[in-house]
């Protein structure tokens, strides 16, 4: 079996193989995969973010700095994007997976830098030896510059609309932000320059698993940028880690699975802290999940707001070009070794 995963680049391949039954040793990574539900995931209401109702709109931002601050997570529903576009990028982020290997393999990544890249993964483990994952992905860099795989013809427009629609909407959570935190009005768009800000697109694909607790989607990790969204087919696998424990998330259809990240880590001075997450796999079913990472435009340098900076005495992470901290994280295959950790300012 060895030799069928060294022979492709993909799991897909892997995975659709009649004669598995048991995982190749690479992809070995014991971890208890199991979740825990909750019915108090932080629901964000997002249409009354805009509503005439004062008391609702300060209910809502209420709720949004609970989930920032204690979850780090919510579920964002009513947010206008529609249906049939959610819909449409999922469908054809699964049409590039079903592309021929030769196809696929175009966009291998050579550098950190690449601004498309599709491939399955590995890491680093604590024991030295590298870690296949249960998954195969393409990436692109979709703004302030659109860059988009050649195929499928589909993904192309469906993607640049996808971008489009997603961008007032990150750019207005960002703004109910910036007014939690008590930030002047304005100074979020003008210190993150959210005109250029950066968008990376991510489809995820998750094959059944005939060994899925030996097995790993995506280990436990925090993601660069703002806030990332994140929709999928209707099948499970996102885990988010809550006061140390893990949680499965469902999503009723329709909505967005959002997630502070790192750069709204360091914004605030570490008030919304950036969630720890993963993805697992199962048996069953194949699992789509489409990502947009919203962060600061790729030349912003982003740093503690100085004015939380003046509250707590002193920024607790260093400032950094938004695009050399998203390089520096993509080439890091190491387990556990978080960007986040690097800029963090030590206690004297």
């Amino acid at each position: 079996m060895a030799a069928v995963a060294q022979n492709s680049s993909f799991v897909k391949a892997l995975a659709e193989n009649p004669t598995l039954k048991s995982i190749p040793s690479q992809f070995t990574f014991a971890t208890d995969s199991k979740g825990s539900q909750s019915d108090s995931l932080p629901i964000i209401d997002f249409s009354l973010l805009t509503s005439p109702n004062p008391d609702q709109r300060c209910r809502v931002l209420a709720d949004l700095d609970s989930a920032c601050r204690e979850w780090g997570f919510f579920i964002l529903v009513n947010h206008g994007i529609p249906e049939k576009l959610l819909k449409a990028i999922i469908a054809s982020s699964l049409e590039f997976f079903e592309l021929p290997e030769e196809e696929k393999r175009r966009y291998e990544a050579k550098s950190a830098s690449d601004p498309i890249k599709s491939g399955s993964g590995s890491l680093i483990n604590t024991a030295n030896q590298r870690v296949h994952l249960w998954r195969d992905f393409v990436k692109s860099y979709v703004h302030p510059e659109f860059n988009c795989p050649t195929e499928p013809h589909a993904l192309r427009e469906t993607l640049q609309e996808f971008s489009g629609k997603t961008r007032p909407v990150f750019r207005k959570l960002m703004h109910a932000i910036g007014e939690n935190l008590g930030l002047e009005q304005g100074f979020v768009d003008e210190a993150l320059k959210l005109d250029s800000c950066f968008q990376l697109y991510a489809a995820n694909y998750y094959p059944p698993c005939p060994e899925p607790d030996q097995a790993i989607g995506i280990p436990a990790h925090t993601d660069h940028g703002l806030l990332t969204f994140l929709i999928h087919n209707g099948v499970a696998g996102l885990q988010i880690q809550h006061n140390g424990e893990w949680f499965d998330t469902f999503s009723p259809q329709n909505a967005i699975l959002v997630n502070n990240a790192d750069h709204l880590e360091i914004l605030s001075n570490g008030r919304y802290k950036s969630v720890r997450h993963r993805a697992v796999v199962n048996t069953e079913a194949t699992r789509i999940s489409v990502v947009m990472a919203n962060g600061a435009a790729p030349e912003a340098v982003v740093a503690p707001a100085p004015a939380l900076v003046e509250k707590d005495g002193r920024p607790f992470y260093r400032p950094m070009k938004f695009i050399e901290y998203v390089e520096t994280m993509l080439s890091n295959r190491l387990l556990g070794k978080s960007n986040l950790d690097c800029i963090k300012i030590q206690d004297e």
